[in-house]
């Protein structure tokens, strides 16, 4: 066991606020379509090798990915800086809560080093919240973003933020680095960020996506929920609106799996047709990217819709259009 791993799991045991629903919460079978393999692949292992090597580690793995034994055996990895522990206690993440890590100074260098050696063509940085820095962590992505550069100058680079609630200058700073795309999740509906992401506030979250824009037009902006936590189709539909208002590019919606007995139960398992729907949807609206399925996360196949981004971007600068903007029947689709 790892020192860092140590100091996560003593994490979990001393926080069990964490436990918002209670231990015997019924927990629901998950259907065949969001079921995965066990990794098995060399690659997969040829990933995890490297990322050891340089100390580093990966939302991936803290955060208990379904996806992780597909991305990995294409040597697509999501890193997570700032540490391991957490300064928040979301009832949907399986990151520790606690008292956080000393930072890594060498951590920006060692992730540049490491994006060369994998020979990524996109690489995803994220981070544990921390509220306990005066930046909030901003200083260290800015510098993780222009060692990648420096060690890697092909990698696209895409970053996914906490909301540096409260910390001037934060965004700005990250902006500055200028990432390829920037991301910040708004997880769920505003209704129910009290039991979901209590130390975050929906329109702080809008705010800064909104801010990005202002900052660099030019920037991709990305946000993503999770769906089954307790939403309605009305919600999703109005949280669509308010990403669209704030001018973001690209937005996605996965399944909610609940890691342990002790997180937030899963209110229902999204049907494939509903995610397919909320495409429609979001299309319609003038997103330009749209990554809607039972296992769509933040990052997974990050790489591929990037390059689909900006195609999508310059085919609308063309006036070519892209997907067809459907009229559709919100009242009709939630009576579904």
């Amino acid at each position: 066991m790892t020192e860092a791993t140590t100091s996560a799991e003593t994490a979990r045991v001393r926080h069990p606020e964490k436990a918002h629903k209670p231990d015997n919460a019924v927990r629901k079978k998950k259907p065949a379509w969001i079921r995965v393999k066990a990794p098995t692949s060399p690659v997969y292992h040829e990933t995890r090798r490297i990322m050891r090597e340089h100390n580093l580690h990966t939302v991936c793995e803290e955060a208990a990915c379904p996806n992780i034994g597909e991305c990995w055996s294409k040597k697509h990895a999501t890193m997570m800086i700032l540490g391991t522990v957490c300064t928040r206690a979301c009832a949907f993440c399986n990151v520790a809560t606690g008292k956080p890590d000393q930072l890594d100074p060498h951590e920006p260098e060692n992730v540049g080093r490491s994006v060369a050696k994998l020979g990524l063509n996109h690489v995803v940085i994220t981070s544990v919240d921390r509220d306990d820095l005066p930046d909030g962590g901003a200083g260290h992505f800015a510098e993780t973003i222009l060692q990648i550069r420096k060690h890697s100058p092909g990698t696209t680079v895409e970053v996914l933020t906490p909301d540096f609630l409260r910390k001037k200058d934060a965004v700005e700073a990250v902006v500055g680095a200028r990432p390829d795309v920037f991301n910040h999740n708004l997880e769920t509906v505003p209704r129910l960020y009290g039991e979901v992401r209590p130390g975050a506030r929906y329109f702080a979250s809008l705010r800064l996506l909104q801010q990005v824009k202002e900052l660099d037009p030019s920037m991709f902006t990305k946000s993503g929920i999770m769906v089954g936590l307790g939403e309605s189709k009305e919600e999703v539909l109005q949280l669509m609106d308010d990403l669209r208002a704030a001018d973001v590019d690209f937005m996605t919606i996965g399944q909610y799996l609940q890691p342990t007995p002790k997180h937030h139960v899963v209110d229902r398992f999204v049907e494939p047709d509903e995610f397919d729907a909320y495409t429609r949807f979001a299309y319609a609206k003038g997103f330009l990217m749209v990554a809607s399925s039972p296992l769509t996360r933040s990052s997974y196949f990050a790489g591929d819709d990037f390059a689909k981004l900006r195609a999508a971007r310059d085919a609308r600068l063309r006036g070519e259009g892209g997907h067809e903007a459907e009229v559709i029947d919100p009242a009709a689709s939630a009576a579904e």
